[in-house]
């Protein structure tokens, strides 16, 4: 009886200390809030890496382009070479030059023509083009290796950054999930202010006092209010924070980076007293996000998965907001 009675409470206190603890409201925001921002540090990160493999792909096709043409321009210079050969040996034989044409690589051809003083004219000349299409062939075979190595390089970080935004959204998900569906519903609302302010311009009315390209694209980040934040897009349906100010620019003719740090050096740094609509607004220490200032103290930007793009005052970004740009 006693060891039965022990063994319960020995039981019912190692149930005690394996509880799971029931997560308040605001726990779960202040996680799911972290792992949003981290999973945006890492969205950039993976755009950035994504342009760059755009690019060094456009270079390596580039660059097979050159040596295909290469090869093709080699390919005539030795037709005309053994035309050369075979003209010689219609009228009697094989001149001892064009044979070391025909039978050596053109640096080891001018090295023993020249040694022997057999090389001619005519055939000196081609073997120099040729010479120095091969080595130009061989430089852009090791540039391509070179790009093509970087190229598989980022493609594999990429695939790390787009793993770390996956695995985050789903922590942030999992923790939401452990909510009632009315606690959800608190943790995904914004304040109540830019609640307010993003409902008062759920509408594309923008007629402000932007002119020029500025006003082109302040009146594009209007048309997108309401569209998804997605990582990683930059429209027309839905857009990351750099892909909607990257597309609102684009639509009033300027090209800005694809990402956020290097859209900070776009333009011309402005004071937050001196903002004007259209002007890039920065968050975070690390630059993380941006949005487009289109007056009184408010901007819209693409906040975070799960949420549309929205206006919301400067403020409201807790006290992150790190400067301005106007491109």
């Amino acid at each position: 009886m006693t060891t039965a009675a022990a063994g319960t409470v020995v039981l019912s206190s190692a149930a005690g200390a394996h509880a799971e603890p029931i997560p308040t409201v605001a726990s779960v925001k202040e996680q799911v809030d972290k792992l949003n921002e981290q999973a945006e540090v890492s969205t950039e990160k993976y755009d950035g890496l994504k342009a760059r493999q755009q690019q060094l792909q456009a270079t390596a096709n580039q660059m097979q382009d050159r040596i295909a043409a290469g090869q093709d321009r080699m390919n005539q210079l030795r037709t005309q070479l053994g035309a050369v050969a075979s003209a010689q040996y219609r009228n009697g034989g094989i001149d001892p030059s064009v044979q070391l044409v025909l039978s050596a690589d053109p640096d080891s051809y001018l090295q023993r023509a020249s040694a022997q003083n057999q090389a001619t004219d005519s055939t000196t000349a081609l073997l120099k083009e040729l010479q120095g299409e091969q080595r130009r062939m061989d430089q852009d075979r090791k540039d391509a290796a070179a790009t093509l190595a970087e190229l598989a390089s980022s493609t594999t970080a990429m695939a790390a950054e787009k793993k770390d935004v996956q695995d985050r959204l789903a922590q942030a998900q999992a923790l939401l999930n452990k909510l009632s569906a009315a606690d959800r519903a608190k943790v995904n609302a914004q304040s109540t202010a830019a609640a307010a302010a993003s409902r008062s311009a759920s509408r594309p009315t923008y007629n402000g006092p932007a002119t020029g390209r500025a006003a082109d694209a302040v009146r594009f980040a209007y048309a997108q209010l309401g569209k998804p934040y997605v990582w990683g897009a930059t429209g027309p349906g839905s857009f990351d924070c750099s892909g909607l100010t990257g597309a609102a620019w684009a639509a009033a003719g300027v090209a800005l980076p694809r990402v956020s740090q290097d859209q900070w050096n776009a333009g011309q740094h402005v004071a937050k007293a001196d903002l004007q609509p259209g002007d890039l607004v920065f968050f975070f220490g690390d630059l993380h996000h941006v949005g487009i200032y289109i007056g009184n103290g408010q901007m819209i930007h693409a906040p975070r998965t799960g949420e549309n793009v929205m206006v919301l005052p400067l403020d409201a970004m807790g006290g992150s907001y790190m400067g301005a740009v106007r491109p």
